[in-house]
């Protein structure tokens, strides 16, 4: 089994969607890497993309289209203007042409060239797409993908197409093997396990700066979406409540940039229920970027990109943890915890619901907060069993296949569940729990089987179908 970074599990992402946005983006763009790597582009005479399933039923909510056509036209989500994503889409739409990978101009006719096939699943996976590639001499290419959450890709022939295999100085797929090695090692930090394992990909300042840069660019998330009044888009109507909630909580205090809003934050009224409106306005804001193609933090997935900022900022904000160590210990343990889900079962809601990303980031984020509040290794992982044992079974039913009910208010319970879970697990001896975090993830990977399809993310079951909106 393949060993994997706790940065690939915690990225820089693009709403709205992990699995439906930014998978058929980078599959968009691994397309364009064959065609270069087969032939050329300047060969190609037309391209063709057909999403099937999943991605396909609830496809337009997600920009699942949006996205494999910014991919096709050379786009990267880590670095695109997201305020001109409309024009570049209109400009596709209009001209009727691609710019395919920013190299040659082609035909691209919306509905021909790219179509949403609702009627049928490829058998490898329920987030399938197929490229197609006819070249100037009438040959062709054709590669299948599937999105399999948290932006992760793969194809029949290879489980992953990536990145290159890696192999850990001390493989973790299991939480039982974390408990080994820091027995081994006689660490009594899973942190310090985790720095070592990654410098199988780069060194520990390497991983001390990719985590601080995660950290800024989750309070950058966070700023903006206080900062934001209106409406989704979507057609759901659906307003931002972040920015009201701030504005409530802060009064008439003034900042004029993210830090010293954040200070204002730190230095606000303290009392429960001030702690517990904050801690939802994070979870909110996030989650209402993600909805509107913002730049946020996947952790582990675009769907609950909230939970892991909001239980972060809330340890930040309120409690004595506050060191830049802090910072990086946390998303490390909770990167770690979110790879075992991804080894062992799905993050991916249409493989599993949406257990498999709210319930995932929540285990996160109790390890994550459970560890920089001192809780010993047996703690830690007792208090990601609990977090994801009171998700287990949550379906994935987004209304109109969009990001936003109940999506969004979810990444609030989400986040409280974390930070209850760490409470509780700071208080127990772990060596008398009666279940353990490897039991809870088969559990949950024995759920995800058995569940319908109509709750996974496909708005056939659920508050999906329970809800009539007007067609968005």
């Amino acid at each position: 089994m393949e060993s994997i970074s706790v940065f690939e599990i915690i990225k820089v992402g693009i709403g709205p969607s992990s699995s439906h946005t930014m998978g058929p983006w980078n599959a968009a763009a691994a397309f364009i890497r064959i065609i270069k790597r087969e032939r050329s582009i300047e060969e190609v005479k037309e391209v063709f993309l057909e999403f099937f399933g999943s991605l396909a039923k609830t496809g337009i909510g997600h920009g699942t289209d949006i996205a494999g056509m910014l991919g096709l036209n050379g786009e990267d989500f880590k670095t695109i203007n997201t305020s001109k994503i409309d024009e570049k889409i209109d400009y596709i739409k209009s001209t009727q042409t691609i710019n395919l990978g920013g190299e040659k101009v082609i035909p691209f006719i919306y509905g021909h060239h790219l179509i949403l096939n609702m009627k049928k699943s490829l058998d490898f996976h329920p987030n399938g797409m197929i490229f197609r590639a006819v070249f100037e001499d009438g040959t062709e290419l054709v590669q299948d993908f599937y999105s399999v959450g948290g932006g992760f890709i793969a194809s029949q022939e290879k489980n992953s197409i990536q990145k290159q295999c890696v192999r850990t100085l001390y493989p973790c797929h299991k939480a039982s093997d974390i408990a080994k090695y820091c027995e081994k090692l006689g660490f009594d930090k899973i942190s310090d396990l985790i720095f070592m394992n990654e410098e199988s990909w780069r060194t520990q300042e390497e991983t001390r700066q990719e985590a601080l840069y995660i950290w800024q660019q989750i309070k950058e998330c966070i700023y903006k979406g206080v900062n934001k009044e209106g409406i989704l888009p979507g057609g759901l109507n659906v307003s931002r409540r972040a920015a009201g909630i701030n504005r409530k909580l802060l009064g008439d205090k003034i900042y004029k940039n993210k830090d010293e809003w954040f200070q204002q934050v730190v230095d606000a009224e303290e009392n429960f229920t001030n702690i517990n409106k904050w801690i939802a306005c994070f979870a909110l804001a996030v989650n209402e970027e993600n909805a509107s193609f913002g730049r946020i933090i996947t952790a582990p997935t675009n769907g609950a990109s909230g939970v892991i900022p909001a239980v972060l900022m809330y340890a930040q904000a309120f409690t004595p943890f506050t060191s830049e160590d802090d910072i990086v210990r946390f998303l490390l343990v909770a990167g770690e915890i979110g790879t075992l889900f991804k080894k062992n079962a799905t993050i991916s809601a249409a493989m599993g619901g949406c257990q498999a990303e709210i319930g995932v980031s929540s285990a996160m984020a109790a390890a994550g907060l459970t560890e920089i509040l001192g809780g010993s290794v047996g703690q830690v992982l007792m208090a990601a069993e609990i977090a994801m044992e009171h998700h287990l079974g949550l379906t994935c039913d987004p209304i109109k296949g969009l990001v936003q009910i109940p999506c969004i208010e979810r990444n609030t319970m989400g986040a409280m569940k974390a930070i209850t879970a760490a409470n509780i697990a700071l208080e127990s001896d772990p060596t008398k729990a009666k279940v353990t975090l490897d039991e809870v993830i088969l559990t949950m990977w024995e759920t995800a089987q058995s569940m319908s399809d109509r709750f996974k993310e496909t708005s056939e079951g659920g508050l999906a179908i329970a809800v009539n909106v007007p067609e968005c």
